[in-house]
């Protein structure tokens, strides 16, 4: 059970409870929620009705109860970039998928996560946004629905990524992307009219020994956008073997997702977050940077 208080401003005097809440970014399903909810909502410690007007200086709570499905935990250990209340901020190893999959069970994010929040209410796995099994860096997990609801498609992430030969400067690269074929997982670039827009900003961090390290910000979010991108201009990224630079130096795609930025959920607090590289990583700039 979350609880989260609000002590109303001057500025909401005379609103309703609900409008006071939807603007919040509490939904109309979240709230039908509270409204079943034993004192999911009181006003001045009094259950109190969503259509009741709140009064400034007023003690609004809500209790948000935990409700979903959680897998079985597993014994594998997470890196902890932030934690609180509401969310759960973690630097995903490479290999690991985010996600139970018919092929993956039981040894996945979720599994980690489960077993880490094993002592607390959370009932599931919220990952607000998805890496790749071999793209290591930080995934944000929230707690409650309201927190997930709140970062769906609000954080700004930096990448970082290897690729193969030299890029200078800086740049977008805008070509819309699609499926490739009967692939459920390959994709490719799209001739004009069709797939989805896909919109990639980079900028060259060092040239060195044929490779180049990139600081890379998406401003849409396509299934291997990344990937596909840089491969299409001649630049597959270092030990990417699906599209086009399998190597000795790494066995998987060199992406990590190194920084992100997003409004915290429930206080509005600016938030800024980083981990290190994973040690493969680490070791190709120390050797070529």
């Amino acid at each position: 059970m979350r609880e989260i208080e609000f002590i109303i401003a001057e500025k909401d005097n005379g609103r309703q409870i609900k409008d006071f809440l939807h603007d919040f970014g509490v939904s109309a399903s979240l709230l039908a929620r509270l409204k079943r909810t034993e004192n999911g909502i009181t006003k001045n410690g009094e259950f109190a009705k969503a259509i009741e007007r709140l009064s400034a200086g007023d003690r609004l709570q809500i209790r948000i109860e935990s409700k979903g499905h959680m897998p079985a935990p597993s014994e594998d250990t997470l890196e902890i970039a932030y934690e609180d209340e509401d969310i759960l901020v973690v630097n995903k190893p490479p290999f690991m998928p985010v996600h139970e999959s018919r092929n993956h069970i039981g040894d996945t994010l979720s599994n980690a996560v489960a077993a880490h929040l094993a002592g607390e209410e959370s009932t599931s796995f919220r990952a607000v946004y998805r890496l790749d099994r071999d793209t290591s860096g930080l995934v944000v997990i929230a707690k409650n629905e309201l927190a997930a609801a709140k970062l769906a498609g609000k954080i700004e992430k930096d990448y970082y990524a290897i690729v193969c030969g030299e890029i200078k400067g800086s740049g977008t690269i805008n070509a819309p992307i699609k499926r490739l074929g009967d692939s459920i997982i390959k994709r490719g670039i799209a001739p004009k009219g069709e797939g989805e827009s896909a919109v990639t900003h980079y900028e060259a961090i060092e040239n060195k020994n044929g490779l180049t390290l990139l600081k890379i910000r998406l401003e849409t979010g396509r299934t291997h956008q990344i990937r596909v991108h840089f491969s299409s201009i001649g630049h597959p990224l270092l030990g990417d073997t699906m599209y086009g630079a399998a190597s000795n130096l790494l066995y998987r795609q060199a992406l990590h997702c190194k920084d992100i930025c997003f409004t915290h959920p429930i206080i509005g607090k600016e938030m800024k977050i980083s981990c290190n590289f994973p040690q493969d990583f680490e070791n190709i700039i120390k050797e070529n940077y």
